[in-house]
């Protein structure tokens, strides 16, 4: 592996993009059920969305044709992962992997989003 190059460029706040069949629904389940506010929308009907919580932000965008990719789309870290994992069970989400300690020092899972974007979810153990 080489250096990295650092030519004087800093980056800053790097926002996942997440496609979605049902802007309402994706709106609904990250506001209602997740807890995050919108920040900015943009169409009519809305086919682009801002939401942000704490330190995190994600970008819905309208994709009525998608198809979920059988990777995980993104990556969380939280202070409750716990919680979170009760969340998603009381929700009727589909959980593709199991919460568990990992070898590499996170408490995480994975879960699929309304719109089946698989999100995996970490806690510092």
């Amino acid at each position: 592996m080489t250096d990295s190059a650092d030519h004087g460029i800093r980056f800053g706040r790097i926002a996942a993009m997440l496609p979605v069949h049902d802007m309402a629904r994706a709106e609904d389940f990250y506001i209602r059920v997740l807890g995050f506010r919108k920040t900015f929308e943009n169409g009519e009907p809305v086919g682009f969305m801002i939401l942000k919580r704490d330190a995190a932000e994600l970008h819905l965008t309208l994709q009525k044709d998608f198809k979920q990719p059988g990777f995980n789309a993104i990556h969380m870290m939280v202070a409750d992962v716990d919680g979170l994992h009760a969340i998603c069970r009381k929700q009727g989400l589909r959980i593709v992997k199991g919460l568990r300690d990992k070898d590499y020092g996170l408490r995480a899972f994975v879960f699929e989003d309304p719109d089946g974007n698989r999100i995996d979810v970490g806690q510092p153990i």
